[in-house]
């Protein structure tokens, strides 16, 4: 059972009996109720209709306990001590408990020298064989003791009972800090519009730069396909190259592409004595490449006849 549920047992307890029983016994379990380890809130008893007749009555000192017990300190009970009756050990133990957990409502970080002075303590050895063994076993706070800095660090405090008029201030700083969470919520919903878009921006722009490299490829593409198409039929193989057979025994003479070409020159015909004509090609002005082979077109009855380019001489 954790402080809290077992915390709201006893006060659950303690109220039934309060409501019920004479004013004369109220004083008594008061005391009981201060004086109890484990309770640590006090406001229920204190807003109960016969708790509130003990005001102006020769019981009322109790009331004063209470109300000491629910909103103040180790500090308020030495300035009025004159006028409240003397605490017990385990009230005194309390007092100083609850003196901790108002310190800690305003500050996460307490000074030694603070504690000390605040809980009327002598030396560090006692102040933190206190804060172990009478506040954080006890589970009303969580922190640390730093003996370098001479701090104790509280990350949790249990609460206490309002004070009157520290409603007030609650509300307005619940107030503000809804504003505040607002005011965020909206910021953070504008960053993720603001993401969205950009996000769909890159995608929008990656898949255009994607589309581009797929169109600079296929132009790449047609542009070698026509320029190895266009060589093969310029250049083609030169004449006299065989191919030869799997076996390596017979071999074959492939055939050349016919290619028309402008020479640029003349062409003239004579007969010589073996009643042949030869063509004489005048390739002064013309490069050709090596290997083409070039056809000679002569008037009938000129017999045609095909020259390897590579085999005349340039000069």
């Amino acid at each position: 059972m954790d402080i809290e549920q077992k915390q709201a047992e006893i006060i659950d307890q303690l109220v039934k009996r309060a409501s019920t029983c004479k004013p004369e016994a109220l004083g008594p379990l008061i005391i009981e109720a201060t004086s109890h380890p484990s309770l640590f809130a006090f406001s229920e008893i204190l807003a109960l209709p016969t708790v509130a007749q003990l005001q102006g009555t020769t019981d009322s000192v109790y009331l004063d306990v209470l109300r000491l017990f629910a909103h103040g300190t180790w500090g308020d009970y030495k300035c009025n001590a004159t006028r409240i009756p003397q605490l017990s050990p385990d009230q005194i133990l309390k007092l100083k408990q609850l003196t901790v957990l108002t310190l800690a409502e305003s500050n996460k970080v307490l000074p030694y020298d603070t504690l000390m002075v605040e809980l009327d303590v002598t030396n560090v050895r006692q102040l933190e064989d206190f804060l172990i063994n009478e506040c954080m076993y006890a589970g009303i706070v969580r922190g640390k003791l730093d003996q370098l800095k001479r701090c104790f660090e509280v990350p949790f405090a249990a609460g206490r009972d309002l004070r009157p008029g520290q409603l007030g201030n609650m509300l307005d700083t619940l107030s503000n800090w809804l504003n505040t969470s607002e005011n965020l919520l909206i910021s953070i919903q504008d960053k993720i519009k603001w993401a969205d878009s950009m996000s769909e921006m890159d995608k929008k722009h990656r898949k255009e730069a994607e589309e581009g490299v797929e169109e600079v490829k296929k132009s790449l593409s047609m542009k070698g396909d026509v320029d190895i198409r266009g060589n093969k039929e310029m250049f083609g193989e030169p004449s006299g190259v065989m191919d030869y057979e799997e076996d390596g025994i017979r071999p074959k003479r492939r055939r050349h592409p016919v290619t028309s070409f402008y020479l640029g020159g003349t062409v003239s015909a004579e007969p010589n004595p073996g009643s042949m004509l030869v063509g004489v090609i005048d390739l002064s002005a013309t490069y050709l490449p090596t290997g083409l082979l070039l056809t000679l077109k002569l008037p009938s009855p000129i017999h045609h006849h095909a020259v390897d380019v590579g085999e005349l001489n340039p000069e």
